[in-house]
């Protein structure tokens, strides 16, 4: 596999990234990258430039998409010819609604001839662009390929550590968000930090559980892309899932919050897949569920607070049904 260089390329080569998606997040890496002299070039459904154009000469694709569109972008991509070493990297979080399945195991499915990675960490984009430290993950089977792609990003203040396991990186990067849905409902009712506490460090063996049922390692998400993202993603007004529970906690319909919001919550359609998933397989998440219900309207925010308040009495380590 072709190593791309920490150099600015000339005028008439081929980029070396191209990035698609041009939100908070996409721009972000893309400023990231050029931050190292890499050669960008970026990509959106509102683009000029077609995606052939962008696609075809790079040495590394990062999609940074949101999750409805992601199985039509790769099935797009599968019909453009691209470089035989191409590096496939994914920064969306979420899950596939018709599938139940992640972004990475999407692409890997629809592109197995080539590496895939996942790019997950404690990243609130508005803090990356205002150049404040921060630090994220690179996951890939191949270290050679994920080694690559750390090289495109890592710089003073945007530490990269790699990983072999992209989907347990993955899935503490989208599980999270349904979690950070209840912390802002926790916060908008003033419940205080006591609750609040008790509630993330709850919510981690939650996480833990239905993560390594997926297929993550257990030790993935107590790293960056899951503790460390977990808690960034739930103590913050930037987190926009933290947002959306903060507005429902206000008596705000989920409506009129994400109108509101201007962006997508991952966490929203998240939780329903989740959800269907769990009952699917048999799996308990009490905390995912009463967000579900919260959701959809079934339950009010004080509801779904006793509801978690009221559940048996056990011992702090019996996880099989937290």
């Amino acid at each position: 596999m072709t190593m791309p260089q920490l150099t600015q390329p000339s005028p008439n080569s081929s980029p070396l990234l191209t990035v698609l998606g041009r939100g908070a997040w996409g721009t972000a890496l893309a400023n990231l990258a050029r931050i190292n002299n890499i050669s960008v070039q970026t990509w959106s459904r509102r683009s000029a430039e077609s995606l052939e154009s962008v696609v075809g000469g790079a040495d590394v694709i990062l999609c940074a998409i949101s999750m409805k569109g992601v199985a039509e972008l790769a099935s797009r991509l599968r019909n453009i010819a691209l470089q035989p070493d191409v590096i496939l990297v994914t920064a969306t979080k979420g899950l596939d609604p018709a599938t139940k399945r992640t972004p990475s195991q999407i692409w890997q499915a629809t592109f197995p001839q080539y590496p895939v990675a996942v790019l997950s960490g404690p990243n609130l984009s508005q803090e990356i662009e205002q150049g404040l430290p921060a630090a994220t993950v690179i996951a890939c089977e191949d270290l050679a390929a994920a080694e690559t792609v750390r090289a495109l990003f890592a710089s003073e203040t945007f530490r990269v550590y790699t990983n072999a396991d992209p989907l347990g990186t993955e899935l503490g990067g989208t599980l999270k968000n349904v979690i950070a849905i209840a912390v802002g409902v926790c916060d908008g009712l003033k419940l205080g930090t006591n609750a609040r506490s008790a509630l993330i460090t709850r919510a981690l063996p939650e996480v833990l559980r239905l993560g390594t049922l997926f297929g993550g390692q257990a030790e993935t998400f107590y790293g960056l892309s899951g503790l460390g993202d977990l808690l960034a993603t739930c103590t913050s007004p930037l987190s926009r899932n933290y947002r959306v529970g903060y507005g429902l906690a206000q008596g705000k319909a989920l409506e009129d919050v994400l109108v509101a919001l201007g962006s997508t919550a991952e966490g929203v359609n998240t939780t329903y897949v989740l959800i269907d998933r769990a009952r699917d397989e048999g799996i308990s998440a009490p905390i995912a569920w009463q967000v579900y219900r919260l959701l959809k309207g079934q339950i009010t925010p004080q509801e779904a607070v006793t509801a978690l308040m009221a559940r048996d009495l056990k011992s702090e380590y019996c996880d099989s049904s937290d």
